[in-house]
């Protein structure tokens, strides 16, 4: 059996030429050697399989090709190839140096290309500092890497940098497109489209999946056949999910989804994936957009067609759900209801039920008491558009509110109670009026459980607690002034040191003291408050009223103050 070579080997660039997507720099690199003003040392960065460590043998290749005979020569010997992920440490770098100093046989230069340069470790950086700042006039380093922000600034400020870009997805597909054609393979342009787009910009990728679907499909490369080994959503599918969205089919959209999900695709995929369709449509509706498409051209023209039945309010705002599904998806505990609810909301943005306000929608209040509980629930759960809503009501019209002889009138609006102008005098009296009477609740029926007055007090330090969690700390504070005493008939006492904290615990005694009745189950606790002045003079709130209560307790306080002279 032949052996089989890759094609990321077999198709690798021998020129600059044949270099994809990286002109710029393969168009300075040779008007670097053609006018001889390249540097010494080179770092090339960028995403993987874009064409660095294949510019870097070229490159060294063509140094010493430029005053050779022969172009046929490659100059192997010359050129010496490190990978820095396994050789990274000081005695690799020093045995790199020593190297670097006997000139070459053949040729010009010698050229050293060190791959994942990244990899090396910091006193290798530094033990390599010295020879790549004043390397010999015939040694060139190329050093590739693809993550620059690892290296160190002082070896970066030492390199000519080239940061390649990743490949467009257009260039891999030409580039694809002629290796079928130089290997006999019939391949439709949408395949490669999928493929290039499967591959995020790197050509050793593309490549790789390239070889995988022809062992699948042989010399025959179909969009089914890519769509189906590599396992991605088709532009068919979200063709036929827009169109059921814009036409309001909500359970054909589920029922689609269910289908898009038993295929083992998962719904993060799917809605990264439609959101991307959305963005594809908005940027086909404008001809000065258009070139931002990078599809095929028959799927240009679905693309096109849909893009003219689509609003662009719907687009804009299917995005903005999609995106926000996706940023919520990792998040969520039931994933599959979350894509769900999303699909059913965009399908409502342009169905004309939802735009309407519910004053059309308003039922009268007889409606309901006529309804059994079941009925009830079952048209709060049911969906709000406008055909399923009417069909319920239809339903429960013929069957509950035939029965009954005449329907109640609406209350006529003359006969409710205006609401009073706050600015009236006659208004002032009555808020007046109604602030007087209060209703009073009869609780000879309700529980009067006996308890301790040890219950009583941790019951009301629970309370002062619950205060100081709510941010009542001023409550929370008059609370702690004092323990709660208990008399024989549930009556509380309670004794403040000032009138100020009596006037503030006022407002708060409603609350207090339903809280007591319910957390002690007796109703017929009472709250009796109690200003004493022996209590207030326990309590020192200035400077000068602390430093009397500690001189009470200690005398000696005064002389330490006139001795040192303090101040309060």
């Amino acid at each position: 059996m032949e052996h089989f070579i890759v094609s990321a080997r077999k198709y690798r660039p021998q020129n600059f030429e044949d270099v994809v997507g990286q002109q710029t720099i393969t168009n300075t690199l040779q008007n670097a050697i053609k006018n001889n003003h390249l540097a010494q040392a080179l770092l090339f960065t960028g995403p993987r399989g874009v064409g660095k460590t294949s510019c870097a043998r070229i490159l060294a290749k063509k140094i010493n090709q430029q005053n050779s005979t022969s172009n046929e020569e490659d100059f192997a010997f010359n050129i010496f190839e490190l990978d820095a992920a396994s050789n990274n440490s000081v005695d690799d770098i020093r045995n790199l140096t020593e190297q670097v100093r006997i000139p070459p046989q053949t040729g010009n230069y010698k050229v050293y290309i060190i791959d994942e340069v990244h990899m090396l470790s910091q006193a290798a950086f530094n033990a390599f500092l010295k020879t790549l700042e004043e390397p010999p006039a015939h040694a060139i380093f190329i050093l590739a890497t693809t993550e620059k922000h690892k290296i160190i600034p002082t070896i970066l400020s030492r390199c000519q940098i080239f940061d390649f870009k990743r490949i467009t997805v257009l260039d891999t597909k030409r580039f694809l497109k002629s290796i079928s054609e130089k290997e006999g393979i019939i391949a439709d342009d949408d395949a490669l489209h999928i493929i290039a787009q499967k591959a995020d910009g790197a050509m050793r990728d593309a490549l790789s999946i390239f070889d995988r679907v022809i062992s699948f499909t042989g010399n025959k490369l179909t969009r089914e056949a890519v769509t189906q080994n590599l396992n991605v959503l088709d532009y068919d599918t979200y063709f036929s999910m827009t169109d059921l969205l814009l036409n309001n089919k909500i359970p054909e959209v589920l029922n689609y989804f269910n289908s898009i999900l038993s295929k083992g695709f998962e719904g993060h995929h799917f809605i990264n994936g439609l959101a991307s369709h959305f963005r594809d449509v908005l940027v086909a509706k404008d001809n000065s957009t258009i070139s931002l498409l990078e599809v095929g051209d028959s799927a240009k023209k679905k693309y096109l067609e849909q893009s003219s039945k689509a609003p662009i309010s719907f687009l804009i705002k299917s995005i903005e759900k999609a995106n926000q599904c996706d940023l919520n998806y990792r998040s969520s505990k039931n994933q599959r209801l979350l894509v769900e609810l999303t699909l059913m909301q965009i399908a409502s943005i342009t169905f004309d039920g939802e735009k309407k306000k519910s004053a059309n929608f308003i039922i009268p209040a007889t409606f309901f008491t006529s309804l059994s509980p079941l009925k009830k629930e079952n048209l709060v759960v049911k969906s709000k558009s406008k055909t399923i809503i009417k069909e319920i009501l239809d339903d429960a019209v013929k069957k509950e509110i035939t029965n009954t002889k005449e329907i109640t009138k609406p209350p006529i609006l003359q006969n409710i109670k205006r609401r009073n102008n706050s600015l009236s005098l006659k208004s002032i009296h009555q808020n007046k009026k109604q602030k007087k009477t209060t209703i009073e609740i009869n609780y000879e029926n309700h529980p009067k459980d006996s308890f301790s007055l040890k219950d009583l007090q941790e019951t009301w330090s629970n309370y002062q607690k619950l205060q100081t969690k709510k941010g009542e700390k001023n409550m929370a504070s008059i609370l702690a002034a004092s323990l709660p005493e208990l008399s024989e008939d549930f009556k509380v006492h309670f004794i403040l040191p000032n009138k100020l904290m009596e006037d503030q615990l006022k407002i708060g005694k409603p609350k207090l003291l339903k809280f007591l009745r319910e957390a002690l189950n007796n109703f017929s606790i009472t709250i009796e408050v109690t200003v004493s002045e022996t209590v207030e003079k326990k309590f020192a709130y200035t400077p000068q009223e602390k430093y009397n209560k500690l001189k009470e307790k200690n005398p000696l306080l005064e002389k330490l103050k006139d001795t040192f002279q303090l101040d309060l």
